[in-house]
């Protein structure tokens, strides 16, 4: 028996300053599924995901919640956390705990036990006390989706986690990814170019194609045949 759809895109289109990139999008995400986001560049895949998350509004249509609003863990394309300001990993991660207090609430010690555990959960505790700054690509990626378990997250969101990452290192994400899923009972929904890296890994897959969406379980989506299919027809 299927879990409950947490997430429901009834019709909606995205976008910027009104200019549609993505129309008409009807998607379900089920509680505790692995959903990839496939597409080009430029199709509406890291807008459909802020619309998602409530950072972009809906053009039309609407974006429901039927058991009541998630908390989201959101690890972006692009940080926007500036490399050069000395933060600590353990600080990084300590944002994750802000929530609607913002950074100037008082850190008890249970939040920041909660910060140190998310770190564990990435296997980047070690990683705490060194400067964010000077860490490499894999271990930072590591720190960001550990800021964003310091959340307490029900959807953990990522968008292109292992760009630029070489490959060794992006199993490593990917795998890290998929054991939150697994053992945590997490809600996963990630934008990912690496298409074969989520075989195994994914339940269901949403490719963009010619400005719609089309959906279906991994399985199907990821055969040979379909990704040849998406890849000459302009799919990415």
């Amino acid at each position: 028996m299927k879990a409950e759809p947490v997430i429901s895109l009834q019709g909606v289109s995205v976008g910027h300053a009104g200019a549609v990139v993505l129309e008409s999008v009807q998607l379900s995400i089920r509680r505790g599924s692995f959903v990839g986001l496939l597409g080009p560049n430029g199709s509406g895949k890291s807008t459909l995901l802020k619309t998602i998350l409530g950072i972009l509004p809906p053009i039309s249509g609407h974006v429901e919640f039927p058991h009541g609003k998630l908390r989201f863990g959101y690890v972006p394309q692009r940080d926007t956390l500036d490399a050069v300001f000395p933060l600590t990993a353990f600080e990084v991660a300590l944002m994750g705990t802000y929530g609607p207090f913002g950074p100037f609430s008082v850190v008890t010690h249970n939040v920041r036990d909660r910060a140190m555990q998310a770190l564990a959960e990435v296997r980047a505790d070690a990683l705490a006390p060194r400067l964010f700054a000077e860490l490499s690509g894999g271990e930072r990626q590591r720190v960001l989706i550990g800021r964003a378990l310091a959340a307490d997250p029900d959807c953990l969101v990522l968008d292109e986690p292992v760009a630029g990452i070489d490959h060794a290192t992006s199993e490593v994400i990917m795998d890290l990814a998929g054991s939150l899923h697994t053992h945590r009972g997490l809600t996963v929904l990630m934008v990912n170019h690496h298409i074969l890296s989520l075989r195994g890994r994914a339940d269901e897959v949403a490719w963009i194609f010619e400005g719609r969406l089309v959906c279906g379980p991994s399985e199907e989506m990821l055969s040979t045949g379909k990704i040849e299919q998406m890849l000459m027809q302009g799919a990415g």
